[in-house]
């Protein structure tokens, strides 16, 4: 250790190390802890060493607005409480903020349908996840709402997409359909329909009119694995 080090630790241990006297009479608090670690305590007991909030600009423009002051919109501050402690309050402000949305949204919802996309086994093992690639999209020209996804295992060549009304009294036609890629982009006919069979590895809405999509050949060749299309929805 250099004598700079040295010195370091020395101020360190005399400015948080000092005895306390006015603290002797608190259990287990004689002497200063240090300033950063005791805002982390997870404790409701006041701060050791107090920040001094003297010539704070953000106090002294509150104490010095009106308006501000008794003001229902800002977090009250508790100069001898920890982050715990604050974090805590802050958590049951919000709770409570939240919970009259949840009530009133929640009583709003209902369900407009029900479809049955497929079936699995009743077998005590884990369900494979089936579901994949969920990706929604709302069409404000015609009031729309859209839903992307892919059903592995037995349709893995095809993308699904699901159409719903934002009014829900009101439907629309066709409103769940398939796109099976296959061998759609094989060069001739002649080409075996196995060999360039296509899989969706990824499906976005580019925008209204759009569908952006990531294809994975079924049978890898170097520089042909992958295809970025763009399906127009009509």
């Amino acid at each position: 250790m250099t004598q700079k080090d040295i010195t370091f630790v020395a101020d360190f241990l005399t400015e948080h190390f000092n005895e306390a006297p006015e603290l002797y009479n608190r259990k287990g608090k004689y002497f200063n802890v240090e300033r950063v670690g005791q805002y982390l305590k997870d404790e409701d007991d006041d701060l050791v060493s107090p920040p001094n909030t003297e010539g704070n600009q953000w106090f002294n423009f509150l104490k010095s607005s009106t308006h501000l002051k008794e003001s229902p919109l800002l977090f009250p501050y508790y100069p001898e409480k920890s982050l715990h402690f604050v974090k805590r309050q802050m958590e049951g402000v919000i709770d409570q903020c939240l919970q009259k949305p949840a009530d009133v949204i929640g009583k709003s919802v209902h369900q407009a349908v029900c479809m049955s996309l497929y079936k699995t086994s009743q077998s005590e093992d884990s369900t494979p996840q089936l579901f994949k690639l969920p990706f929604l999209w709302n069409d404000k020209t015609s009031n729309i709402h859209y839903v992307l996804f892919t059903i592995l295992e037995n349709s893995i060549s095809k993308i699904h997409i699901l159409r719903r009304h934002t009014d829900t009294s009101r439907s629309v036609s066709n409103g769940i359909l398939a796109v099976e890629f296959g061998n759609f982009l094989n060069n001739s006919v002649n080409e075996s329909s196995d060999s360039r069979c296509y899989s969706c590895l990824d499906a976005h809405f580019y925008d209204d009119e759009t569908v952006t999509v990531v294809l994975k050949e079924s049978v890898e060749q170097e520089g042909k694995e992958r295809v970025l299309a763009q399906l127009p929805l009509s």
